[in-house]
């Protein structure tokens, strides 16, 4: 589908500007519900990727948006949060057992106060984390906001008042994914690890948490931006091409956050819309959010 391989004597071409890989269909149905997915717009970010390059490589892989867009022949998805990367194996392992985890929780949440069902399986998660669990949280909790108290890790995020999809919608997305993603392999790996294994030629795209706006979400409070770009930099002094996700142009209030970059490391930035910001929406109690604008820093080292 996706993820063309490089071609005969592009290795040695590395240092000259890459050709963009150009138009890609959006594709919109998503697996889980994610604060901060990049799936609505991931067929921009991807239209900037070089069009020729070996393996793909997404270190903090989320919601997997912009690789189920990119449907790569070959990649690596990887995140330091072992529920999560839980999903993504069994997805790729065992589509069958992915669709039943949901199933029984689904059931089990019509069946009674869905909101009492809600905490007791968010309860049990807290106590002992694990993929199943975390997937049906993902979808049924407030607007996709997975958020985690920083006093003890655990899941806060109420229930959302949203109904969650059936059984056999979610067996369909499940088909539609496993599908797209069938050439990716996916890891618990820290980013530092995910990114040493690319290759020259290949291609690595990250989207880390937001310092501004994203330090409620798991492992942003540990995670250093400066330690990032010392790995951007590492990767790109040995050819490999990296595209970074980061906070643009913020309004809210009248306050614009921007961050500064270190000198020479990336050679373009585009900005992107990404529309209105539902975790904010989140912090706010609900509030529609008119004059909220997000946009977006696409930085590319190529």
């Amino acid at each position: 589908m996706s993820g063309r391989s490089m071609t005969e004597g592009q290795e040695n071409s590395l240092a000259q500007p890459p050709q963009p890989y150009g138009p890609v269909a959006p594709f919109k149905t998503q697996l889980l519900k994610w604060v901060g997915s990049k799936q609505k717009f991931a067929h921009e970010i991807i239209a900037h990727f070089p069009r020729d390059f070996g393996t793909y490589h997404e270190p903090f892989l989320g919601a997997g948006g912009v690789m189920a867009v990119l449907a790569p022949k070959r990649g690596f998805g990887s995140d330091i949060y072992p529920p999560l990367i839980e999903i993504w194996q069994t997805l790729s392992r065992d589509p069958e057992l992915l669709k039943a985890w949901y199933a029984t929780r689904w059931q089990a949440f019509q069946a009674a106060d869905q909101v009492t069902v809600y905490e007791t399986i968010k309860a049990r998660f807290n106590a002992a984390p694990n993929g199943a669990d975390f997937l049906f949280l993902c979808r049924a909790c407030y607007g996709g906001v997975v958020r985690f108290r920083r006093s003890n890790g655990h899941m806060s995020t109420p229930c959302g008042s949203h109904p969650a999809i059936p059984p056999k919608a979610f067996a369909k997305r499940v088909d539609l994914w496993h599908a797209r993603l069938r050439g990716a392999e996916f890891d618990l790996l820290d980013y530092r690890a995910a990114m040493a294994r690319a290759n020259p030629g290949d291609v690595i795209y990250c989207d880390p948490p937001y310092s501004f706006s994203q330090s409620i979400l798991y492992g942003a409070q540990t995670f250093q931006l400066p330690d990032l770009f010392g790995e951007i930099s590492k990767a790109k002094a040995r050819g490999v091409h990296v595209a970074l996700s980061i906070d643009g142009t913020k309004k809210s209030g009248g306050t614009s956050c921007d961050l500064p970059l270190p000198k020479g490391l990336f050679e373009r930035e585009i900005m992107l819309n990404v529309g209105r910001s539902m975790l904010k929406r989140f912090q706010m109690g609900g509030q529609t959010m008119e004059a909220e604008e997000v946009r977006d820093r696409l930085l590319l080292t190529y």
